[in-house]
């Protein structure tokens, strides 16, 4: 596991700010909920009657006047682009970096094959998005305590999974991509993100276009629908495990492949 070590080593400065930026922040919005609950009233009746935006952002189904309404909303929205940019940075650099800094030549005179390579570097992916979550999800946990508020345990759970699931899926498709080019591709990676929320917006505000949700790892991770729902679409997770165990075999196939520079 040398490479995973290094890896984890390499992109604990990375990890430490991302969490620490998306996890403070989230549970500063939690804590500011008291000196906001009156403001935020008026804010929610406001948006229940904006129609097609009430609907993108959740806010008819939940109520920002609510601590939970205002998690579901507001905090996992936030959560879940910090995240998903995360997990798209760590996974663009992943394997290109080699090439990228003239080291592959380097790694790839150890005794260790391509394919245990890519093992552990996924593996150092995977770790490093489920640390980000873990140590987010307690300072929410946190939050809500101070808050003196109860926890919606099965609410936060799913919601904490289907959080992982998409940062997962994301980090896998940017992953696959860094097997195909010889740069960090930053900004591809960044602009899948976009892409994907884009897309999830659009999806719950024009009805002819409902069908892209399937495309969109957002549509599935959505605090609004989980807390309302109490529970997750077992098909929409299915086809973003899908989506993720294919853009893994489709990028070691082609790292196996290819000449590295």
């Amino acid at each position: 596991m040398t490479v995973w070590k290094h890896e984890m080593k390499m992109n604990k400065k990375a990890l430490c700010i991302w969490t620490l930026c998306v996890g403070i922040m989230c549970f500063g919005c939690i804590l500011m909920y008291t000196s906001l609950e009156d403001s935020l009233q008026d804010v929610a009746d406001m948006y229940s009657n904006m129609g097609a935006l009430s609907v993108a952002m959740g806010m008819d189904k939940m109520s920002l006047a609510t601590l939970v309404g205002f998690y579901a909303t507001e905090i996992l929205m936030l959560h879940g682009l910090g995240g998903a940019m995360f997990a798209a940075i760590t996974g663009t650099g992943m394997l290109s970096k080699e090439e990228a800094g003239h080291t592959s030549e380097f790694l790839n005179v150890f005794p260790i094959g391509r394919s245990s390579i890519l093992l552990q570097k996924y593996l150092a992916l995977l770790s490093n998005i489920f640390l980000f979550n873990l140590v987010c999800m307690l300072f929410y946990v946190v939050g809500f305590l101070m808050m003196g508020e109860e926890i919606p345990e099965k609410e936060m759970m799913l919601s904490a999974f289907t959080q992982l699931l998409m940062q997962i899926e994301i980090g896998t498709i940017c992953f696959c991509i860094s097997a195909f080019v010889r740069k960090n591709l930053l900004g591809a990676g960044l602009g899948i993100v976009i892409f994907f929320f884009a897309t999830d917006m659009m999806c719950r505000i024009i009805p002819a276009i409902e069908n892209i949700k399937y495309v969109t790892p957002f549509y599935y991770a959505n605090g609004a629908d989980i807390f309302t729902t109490k529970s997750i679409e077992g098909v929409m997770v299915g086809i973003g495990v899908g989506m993720a165990v294919v853009a893994f075999f489709v990028g070691c196939w082609k790292y196996n492949q290819k000449d590295l520079a």
